[in-house]
């Protein structure tokens, strides 16, 4: 009020107080109906969050203007009706092109794989307001909507909004100052200016719906993703997971893939014993623990009863399959599950099978290499569980038991070795 009393011809009577309220009434009121809508509508998609916005924006700005109308009537010496246009859509234009931007701007924490071609739908952008500006009339003002679609389409949700901002800020200053000829009449009507308003507030919350649909989409792939690839039980890769992991990662025709299947000896039991919660804890905790044994240079996935991880190995590193086995088998020996005031002692059966990965695609070598380990794993049960089994040079299967060290054949491993761990309530 003083600062109103002091630069405008409001004074610090009646009518400052009421202008100055009834910006006081905008804030509040919108700020109580986005609170309201967020606890009413936690779940409902961005798009609809959107919508209720700019119905929100409406109603803020009719209040608002009401009460700044009443204030503002006896300084400005106009009517009624064009005053609450005025104030009406100044409010409305402002809170629809700011608030989207508000509410979601970020900082971006890194710029990383930055490319010119990004730059494309904002140059578009620039080219089309200039576009209007040169050719003016009332339709020009719609001229950068194509761009903002595509900006919709193509940037995150927050930088949409800022050029959406941005834009409808720039096309209302544009036609203030008369840069957007409406009319051949070079002096801007009341009326235009209100109409230009609402139409600029009404066009630009259409890429704000469209981005915010793009983006409430991409979250949707990624859950549908995270459910496809990760085994929920386990939190470890599923199939479709592990098939995605391994054509990440680098290879060449120099490398060895290596795959060995594990199953817990008996794990039936378990469940017929404990109880299938039981079984769910200790198949949890046993991925947990092939994680821990794998690092974080390796995977770990399940495959329906079956899991797979993979280790790097350095290039020339010898013997590492012989000492990742003695290493897993001697944290395996040591490892009791508890449940309750019970204490479970489990064994392993073990598979494996390795080759060079060759020229061919490295899920198909994948695959083939899990067969042969599976066919191992099922000699190393029938020779009585609790065993080994690999295969020796000359392509046969070798059984040892899990507490003899030479069980382990040694491979020279060129990059990576990958292993596939399975369980299973057989």
């Amino acid at each position: 009020m003083v600062y109103d009393g002091l630069t405008s011809r409001w004074g610090m009577g009646f009518a400052s107080l009421l202008i100055n309220f009834s910006n006081i009434v905008f804030i509040v009121s919108l700020a109580q109906l986005l609170l309201w809508d967020k606890r009413r509508t936690d779940s409902m998609p961005g798009p609809i969050n959107v919508l209720n916005l700019f119905c929100y924006c409406l109603l803020a700005a009719f209040l608002s203007a009401a009460v700044g109308t009443l204030g503002s009537m006896d300084v400005e010496r106009e009517t009624f009706i064009s005053l609450l246009a005025d104030w009406f859509s100044e409010q409305f234009s402002t809170a629809v092109l700011i608030l989207p931007f508000i509410l979601t701007v970020t900082i971006p924490s890194t710029l990383s794989g930055f490319r010119w071609s990004q730059l494309l739908p904002v140059m578009v952008l620039v080219l089309s307001i200039i576009l209007g500006v040169a050719v003016g009339g009332a339709e020009s003002i719609t001229f950068p909507l194509p761009a903002l679609i595509w900006c919709a389409i193509r940037y995150p949700l927050p930088l949409t909004c800022l050029l959406t901002f941005l834009t409808g800020i720039g096309e209302i200053l544009l036609v203030a100052n008369a840069l957007i000829h409406l009319s051949p009449d070079a002096h801007l009507q009341p009326w235009q200016l209100f109409s230009t308003r609402l139409g600029i507030a009404a066009m630009l919350i259409s890429p704000v719906i469209v981005a915010s649909s793009v983006d409430a989409i991409n979250n949707l792939v990624k859950q549908l993703a995270l459910r496809a690839d990760f085994d929920f039980q386990t939190r470890v890769y599923s199939r479709s997971g592990l098939s995605e992991a391994l054509k990440r990662q680098p290879q060449s025709a120099t490398q060895q893939l290596t795959v060995m299947l594990l199953d817990i000896d008996g794990f039936k039991r378990v469940n017929d014993s404990w109880g299938h919660e039981c079984g769910d804890c200790v198949l949890a905790q046993f991925a947990q623990r092939v994680r821990d044994l794998v690092g974080e240079q390796g995977l770990v996935a399940r495959i329906g009863g079956e899991g797979v991880c993979c280790r790097h190995v350095e290039r020339n590193a010898a013997g590492r399959v012989s000492c990742w086995l003695r290493k897993f088998a001697r944290a395996w020996r040591r490892k009791t599950f508890v449940w309750g005031p019970h204490k479970i002692k489990l064994t392993l059966s073990m598979g494996l099978e390795c080759r060079p990965v060759g020229g061919g695609r490295i899920t198909e070598l994948f695959n083939q290499l899990l067969m042969a380990a599976d066919d191992y794993l099922i000699n190393a049960k029938q020779a009585g569980r609790n065993r080994i089994c690999t295969p020796n040079a000359g392509g046969e299967s070798v059984i040892r038991k899990r507490n003899d060290n030479s069980a382990c054949v040694k491979y020279k491993l060129k990059n990576i070795v990958m292993w596939s761990i399975s369980w299973s309530d057989q």
